[in-house]
């Protein structure tokens, strides 16, 4: 089972990672630019340094090598 929790409009305050990531993405997208703007080349970058970012959340390991253990598990099984 998924728990869903909805934020309310405008209450920031609400979903501190999602601001925080958002935050993150802006060092290389200001707010403001078009997305348009952007080769997929600079998307796959962005992306890139942030699943190879450690998070405190995770036990400072990366999302990119939880995500390959858990493949490893699935794949080993």
């Amino acid at each position: 089972n998924t728990k869903v929790y909805f934020t309310h409009p405008y209450s920031s305050f609400e979903k501190g990672t999602n601001e925080r990531h958002n935050g993150l993405i802006r060092r290389f997208i200001p707010k403001g630019k078009r997305m348009s703007n952007y080769s997929l080349d600079d998307i796959a970058f962005i992306e890139e340094w942030m699943n190879t970012l450690p998070r405190k959340i995770l036990d400072y390991k990366t999302p990119e090598s939880l995500f390959e253990n858990e493949l490893d598990i699935i794949y080993s099984a």
